[in-house]
């Protein structure tokens, strides 16, 4: 069966179909059976793609962008000032936070004036972006490369403080992270940004 020509076509190319006729062989699908038994018994012999976790481990990429972590300063006190930028640049409004203003009996925990007394990241929603540690000025939040674990419920996902916040005896090695220009600046004190 042939197709004239379609003269309205935007290409003004023609196609001609044609209705060859199936062998006995194509009509019983005894060749496709038999190609995709083939390709099935190829990958028994194939390199295993499985890995045996929690024993075995897949490598990450150096720059792989884990759970977050809220850094502290040299002398262990919270970069976080609640400016809210980490929240206003996140694509998926997984951060929030609450400011509260430092008192007088908090000078060793706090580093600037204004703090974040609640700050949580959903980790339902995360979508591990990296645009909340590009935001910060203060260099507060960081994302590690550690896996963030499954859990049963979703309230358990929503990371407040106290698993954010690194502790003071733990600290976390984001080096990684940061280009040698950064370290290298950030060994200058003379610069307010690094006291």
């Amino acid at each position: 069966m042939t197709v004239k020509p379609n003269t309205s076509s935007l290409s003004g190319r023609s196609k001609i179909v044609s209705n060859k006729k199936m062998t006995f062989a194509e009509k019983i699908y005894l060749p496709a059976i038999f190609g995709g038994f083939a390709i099935t018994i190829s990958h028994f012999f194939g390199k295993k793609a499985t890995i045996q976790y929690p024993e075995e481990t897949r490598s990450r990429s150096e720059i792989y962008r884990g759970k977050h972590v809220l850094k502290r300063d040299d002398e262990g006190r919270e970069r976080c000032t609640a400016c809210g930028l980490c929240a206003l640049s996140c694509p998926a409004e997984a951060i929030t936070m609450i400011a509260a203003e430092r008192t007088d009996d908090e000078l060793n925990l706090y580093r600037e004036e204004k703090y974040a007394s609640i700050y949580e990241i959903n980790m339902l929603r995360c979508i591990f972006c990296g645009l909340c540690e590009e935001a910060c000025p203060k260099e507060a939040i960081f994302l590690t490369n550690e896996i963030v674990p499954s859990d049963y419920h979703r309230g358990d996902l929503i990371y407040g403080k106290d698993v954010l916040v690194e502790p003071v005896d733990k600290r976390v090695d984001i080096s990684h992270r940061q280009t040698p220009e950064v370290l290298e600046f950030k060994k200058d004190k003379t610069q307010t940004h690094n006291l």
